[in-house]
């Protein structure tokens, strides 16, 4: 070769090592030979996924050359889209000091959070996605606005229609939130002072939240028997549904109560046939037997707590209304399956209280169930578990097509009461109970439910699949293994069977142990995060 050509020689090869290097490290992650289920509800298939800059850069066969810097071997294993929880209680715990890497979700494969459910959380969202991307969460985030969050900003806690000046100040909060990327309104009319407004409310806050093409969720006026009923409370989603044009969600979907037992079947007739005259309307559920509310919520009539913490105080210590209070208590302790079915599961005031059932308290206490509700409401409300649903409805529920998964949970620091299980292990244990040891579902089904469907419904874009552009939030787990270890009486107990799960596209969680990795983000219904 002639001197004179070696220097061009020596450039070309210089160039084609570049190029060799660069196809090495083509990808930042590649998993292979995974049971790809791919969000769709369609049946697993074997392929190879690739991530690069956080999103999935390539499904299907990747060859052996194209390597990349973190390869996993997922033969035998599955891999799904991360799960999206619709409705997660853990926002404040995201947004402070010690839960925002939050180890409790990532065990269970969940890679988002819609959080600010049953029309709670802060009106001013802008603030809270700040204090949010200040901790650097370790999942994704999705935030609603809260009906009675809002409806107490304006109106407090009366017991009233607001007026129409009143109104358009809500309208208004309900609209500055959604440009700050709020996902949807969250409405609470179970709960007070949500239980105090009129379906009318509801349609007008529903309707601007339509403009943006965002959704209503709501914990329904009344689950069992406590007011208008199971039937018309159900309906009366699908009526602020229908006049705002936007989807309508019964969140965590249940019949509450012996009363209502068995009505799920006419629940479903009712929803299928909203659906068949062209309402969007569709439920989430977290699989277990029993709910969690405080105290109040189940056994106080609304009335009693007009006007806060401190009026409800004045009205149990008022000899003139306590026996009214009490009377209606009967009923709801009643309505709830009885004092047994009542676990105490965080009570400040009286910790040693904690994880036991109220039948057991009024007997060490020497008092009827419902004066020692009286005692615990008087030193201070109290969260509890309650034991109120069958079997039955639960699966009959569970099986619609409409139906997402939810947690409903907490998130929560071990030692920090006695939560309900579900704060750690409900998707876990939809997959290895109602998937696996007593089979309703498919397992694609049952993913769908938690992946793409959400995702749709929420208006997620870009997530709970799997495809070429897509965010890389996915879940690695072995069916074997996968469990909710959670029991009701020892809840501080995380999942197994995740082997690795990826929040855009860094690893969060590898061979079942977190990273400290923080790739969480705040999500915005206006644009990219």
């Amino acid at each position: 070769m002639s001197r004179s050509l070696l220097p061009l020689f020596g450039a070309i090869c210089l160039v084609l090592s570049a190029a060799v290097g660069v196809r090495a490290q083509a990808y930042d992650v590649v998993i292979r030979r995974a049971r790809l289920l791919d969000g769709s509800g369609a049946p697993w298939r074997c392929a190879d996924v690739a991530v690069k800059d956080g999103r999935v850069a390539r499904v299907g066969r990747i060859p052996r050359e194209d390597r990349a810097r973190r390869e996993i071997d997922a033969k035998g294993l599955y891999l799904a889209p991360g799960f999206i929880d619709v409705h997660s209680h853990a926002g404040p715990a995201l947004a402070g000091p010690v839960l925002s890497g939050a180890e409790p979700l990532l065990t269970q494969g969940v890679t988002t959070v819609m959080i600010n459910p049953d029309g709670g959380g802060p009106v001013d969202l802008a603030m809270q996605r700040r204090l949010l991307e200040q901790r650097h969460p370790a999942v994704n985030v999705a935030q609603l606005i809260g009906h009675n969050s809002v409806r107490t900003e304006v109106l407090g806690m009366a017991d009233r229609a607001p007026t129409p000046v009143e109104l358009e100040a809500m309208k208004d909060r309900v609209r500055t939130a959604m440009s700050a990327g709020a996902f949807g309104l969250s409405a609470g009319p179970f709960y007070t002072p949500g239980n105090f407004s009129k379906t009318d409310e509801h349609v007008a806050l529903a309707a601007v939240v339509a403009e943006f093409d965002g959704v209503y969720t709501s914990h329904i006026r009344d689950e069992g028997d406590y007011s208008i009923g199971l039937l018309a409370a159900v309906e009366e989603v699908i009526t602020v549904s229908r006049s705002a044009r936007l989807p309508g969600i019964v969140t965590h979907i249940k019949a509450l109560g012996p009363k209502v037992w068995g009505l799920s079947a006419e629940v479903v007739r009712r929803i299928d046939q909203a659906r068949a005259e062209g309402v969007e309307i569709f439920a989430d559920q977290y699989p277990y037997e029993a709910s969690s509310t405080s105290l109040s919520a189940a056994l106080l009539p609304p009335w009693a707590m007009e006007g806060g913490a401190g009026a409800m105080q004045k009205r149990l210590a008022n000899p003139e209304t306590l026996p009214l209070i009490r009377t209606a208590m009967v009923a709801n302790l009643e309505r709830r399956a009885g004092a047994r079915a009542i676990q105490l599961r965080n009570h400040r005031a009286d910790p040693a209280v904690e994880g036991k059932r109220l039948d057991e308290v009024a007997r060490d206490r020497g008092v009827e169930p419902v004066d020692a509700a009286i005692a615990i409401l008087r030193a201070g409300d109290a969260q509890i578990v309650s034991f109120n649903m069958q079997e039955a409805d639960i699966r009959r529920f569970m099986v619609q097509p409409w139906t997402m998964t939810c947690s409903d949970g907490d998130l929560v620091a071990v030692g920090d009461g006695v939560p309900h299980p579900r704060s750690y292990g409900p998707f876990p244990r939809k997959i290895r109970r109602y998937v696996v040891e007593t089979p309703v579902l498919t397992l694609e089904r049952a993913v769908h439910s938690m992946t793409g469907l959400p995702a749709a419904v929420m208006r997620v874009a870009d997530r709970g699949v799997i495809r070429e552009g897509a965010w890389a939030d996915l879940v690695v787990f072995e069916l074997e293994t996968l469990a909710d270890k959670a029991t009701y009486e020892q809840p501080h107990q995380l999942s197994t069977g995740v082997r690795h799960v990826f929040v855009n596209g860094i690893e969060a969680l590898s061979d079942g142990r977190v990273t400290g990795q923080r790739a969480g983000r705040v999500l915005s219904r206006t644009g990219p995060p």
